[in-house]
């Protein structure tokens, strides 16, 4: 699954900046990337420049600030019961996602990680940046690793930067999302409860 506007209700960089003041332009900047107007990844590094110079102690309020979707706890759970992988797979960052997740035992996570120094972000991303392309790989590695055929793969995301990782998988469903990924997704879902899911897988 995909992290932002998808398991969460949020964006957590536009979060990051609104605490450090930049959170109009930074969340024009997602708001065009998840619609594909913008690449993501030169986006990305342009909405973490903006962040330059401020404590890396904001990242601790953005995580609290973090709150699951509606049907999240009960999607995982029962996925869990039937046996299932869970992995979250995202363009937003490690140092946020991590400790929101780890109550839910996830079992994968792959993110970004911002470039801190001295607790400070630096304004830079600790490459490589976890984009489309990237998505897509960290489902097939993550599906390779627990000896799982990809055609019983699902992937689900909101954003442009989601539609490689659900052309690779077996069930491709766009929640919420953006016209781009509707596009490909093979199931669409307009309403935000994730507990809808489980009709479709």
């Amino acid at each position: 699954m995909d992290m932002d506007s998808t398991l969460i209700n949020e964006e957590g960089i536009d979060l990051l900046a609104a605490q450090a003041g930049v959170g109009e332009e930074v969340a024009r900047l997602t708001s065009e990337a998840m619609a594909g107007e913008l690449d993501f990844s030169s986006s990305l590094r342009q909405r973490v420049s903006l962040l330059k110079g401020h404590s890396s102690a904001l990242l601790e309020g953005v995580t609290q600030s973090l709150s699951l979707t509606e049907g999240a706890p009960e999607l995982i759970s029962t996925l869990r019961s039937r046996g299932w992988r869970i992995g979250v797979v995202s363009g937003g960052f490690h140092e946020i996602i991590d400790p929101f997740l780890a109550p839910l035992g996830i079992d994968f996570i792959r993110a970004n990680h911002f470039s801190i120094a001295e607790g400070v972000l630096t304004g830079e991303i600790i490459d490589p940046i976890i984009g489309p392309t990237e998505k897509a790989l960290a489902l097939e590695e993550f599906a390779y690793a627990h000896g799982i055929e990809l055609s019983e793969t699902v992937a689900v995301g909101d954003g442009a930067n989601d539609r490689d990782m659900l052309r690779v998988a077996g069930l491709g469903i766009a929640f919420c999302a953006k016209e781009a990924l509707k596009e490909v997704a093979d199931v669409v879902v307009e309403r935000r409860d994730l507990r809808i899911l489980l009709d479709s897988i």
